[in-house]
């Protein structure tokens, strides 16, 4: 068993409040993609808030900035997961719900074992990935880092996530 885990946050800036007309349509699959989530191989951990999900944690100064936090035993776990065909359904419809981003939505990084990422530090692996790029420290799927820091390689761009 490896003594590290995969960290990730994504963010999105949502199109109106998670109980708007709006975001009806993604609110109506978050249950079903989070208990897919759950179920995963390598699935470790997921920030949830009072309900089943993290939509009404705010770490960011915009309200309508979400995010979702999990932890993963490995990349091509998390990769699975994500671009399995329920989340990837959901991630193809996000311009339904989301603004287009201007920077990095998405931010990978290891932690030990057992540790549990908190919503300020996703909030930090973000800006680090907006202000020094993918790095050991702090990468994406199209540029991943293994646990040791060896650089994987760039990824054939896949479809990416909300």
């Amino acid at each position: 068993m490896s003594q590290f885990h995969l960290a990730q946050i994504n963010i999105a800036r949502a199109l109106g409040p998670m109980d708007s007309p709006v975001m009806a349509g993604f609110v109506a699959q978050l249950d079903e993609v989070n208990a897919l989530a759950d179920v995963s191989p390598g699935f470790v951990w997921r920030l949830q808030g009072e309900g089943n999900d993290a939509t009404d944690i705010m770490a960011f100064d915009d309200p309508q900035i979400i995010m979702n936090m999990s932890v993963w035993e490995s990349i091509e776990d998390l990769r699975n997961y994500t671009y399995g065909m329920m989340h990837s359904a959901v991630a193809r419809d996000r311009r339904n719900w989301f603004e287009p981003m201007d920077g990095p939505h998405l931010a990978l990084w290891w932690v030990p074992a057992g540790h549990i990422p908190t919503p300020a530090e996703g909030r930090q692996k973000i800006e680090y990935l907006v202000e020094h790029g993918s790095t050991p420290d702090v990468f994406t799927f199209l540029e991943a880092y293994s646990e040791t820091g060896a650089y994987l390689g760039p990824k054939v761009r896949e479809e990416q996530t909300c």
